[in-house]
């Protein structure tokens, strides 16, 4: 069996990265021994983590320049950390920051990279299990060339846990960083209002056009369904999706939510979240919305329409039922407690 190296910059406090906890969970499932990879200012307080997740050794690049995101010196640290472990797998979480560098690394190994890996499975030899065409498409995919880069999804295999073991043995692996051309100084974000896009949360909540339509007494409510909507995403602590007609209609000069952009669209043309569980309301659940709720465990919609595309198999539990009402309901209960 190839040996496996897990390759992971830490957090700015020193931790492990869940990410790094679930690419170490599927490179577990080909059975070979997996050896971390850890880079930062500081590894100890990450490689404690490790123990009793079944890592034995952990190397570690440490230095100050290693704190911030930075293309030459992360490049140069995985390098010289999968040289120094020999490994012909080498399997990284697919975050911005190891997105950005490890196609460089594979190709400074002289090895190939696959993206966007959702499973590892031993089908006669590592193979890797990756998603198609906004996921309307599995594949299986093996390589014969060698080192082999696999950057694995976050969301998409549960975080490997402690089980009880001793702490894995550090060794720290000298490494000759470039020269730094640029320095931070800080980081700045525009100002976005209302923060609805929350990659943790246990909840997402889909909102679709249906709640800027006319209501019950001919007219529609938008104010009325923003009230609801951010009421229960503060309480509930819920990341907000939207459906493509919906973020569609700023364009249409309709009435939108002020905290709503294009990068809450979920479906054939959006994002693929992977919350635990996800309510959508007013949302008709045709294919290309629910092509993005493929990763989501469990489903439930609020709609009218008991014909609706979430009535027909789509949805674990379908609501038929007014999402003003329901919503107001909700929203008591939570206040409630």
């Amino acid at each position: 069996m190839d040996p496996i190296l897990l390759v992971s910059p830490v957090d700015p406090d020193g931790s492990l990265p869940r990410a790094a906890l679930e690419a170490l969970a599927a490179a577990k499932a080909l059975g070979a021994p997996v050896t971390a990879a850890l880079f930062g200012p500081s590894v100890a307080k990450a490689a404690a983590a490790l123990a009793g997740t079944g890592v034995a050794k952990v190397l570690a690049a440490e230095d100050p320049a290693l704190a911030e995101p930075r293309y030459a010196t992360d490049a140069a640290a995985a390098t010289a950390l999968a040289k120094a472990a020999g490994a012909s797998l080498v399997v990284a979480p697919a975050t911005s920051r190891m997105a950005r560098v490890m196609a460089g690394v594979a190709a400074r190994l002289g090895g190939r990279i696959d993206t966007h890996v959702t499973q590892l499975v031993d089908d006669g030899g590592p193979t890797v299990v990756r998603w198609y065409y906004r996921q309307r498409i599995e594949a299986k995919l093996r390589r014969k060339e060698r080192p082999w880069v696999l950057l694995v999804d976050p969301g998409a295999v549960p975080a490997a846990r402690a089980e009880g073991g001793a702490a894995p043995t550090l060794e720290r692996i000298a490494v000759a960083l470039p020269a730094a051309r640029t320095t931070v100084t800080g980081l700045r974000a525009p100002s976005s209002g209302e923060q609805t896009i929350k990659p943790d949360a246990k909840l997402l909540l889909v909102a679709g056009a249906g709640w800027t339509k006319k209501q019950p007494d001919g007219a529609p409510h938008p104010d009325r369904a923003e009230a609801l909507i951010l009421s229960f995403l503060r309480a509930a602590g819920a990341s907000l999706g939207s459906s493509k007609s919906l973020v569609d209609q700023a364009g249409e000069g309709q009435k939108v939510f002020e905290f709503m952009t294009h990068l809450n669209q979920v479906g054939q043309t959006g994002a693929t979240p992977r919350h635990p569980k996800g309510l959508s309301t007013c949302c008709h659940g045709e294919e290309p919305h629910v092509v993005g709720w493929r990763f989501i465990r469990e489903r439930r919609a609020v709609n009218l329409d008991a014909n609706c595309g979430w009535a027909r198999g789509k949805a674990d539990v379908l609501y038929v039922a007014d999402a003003f009402a329901v919503m107001e309901k909700v929203n008591a209960l939570l206040g409630a407690k």
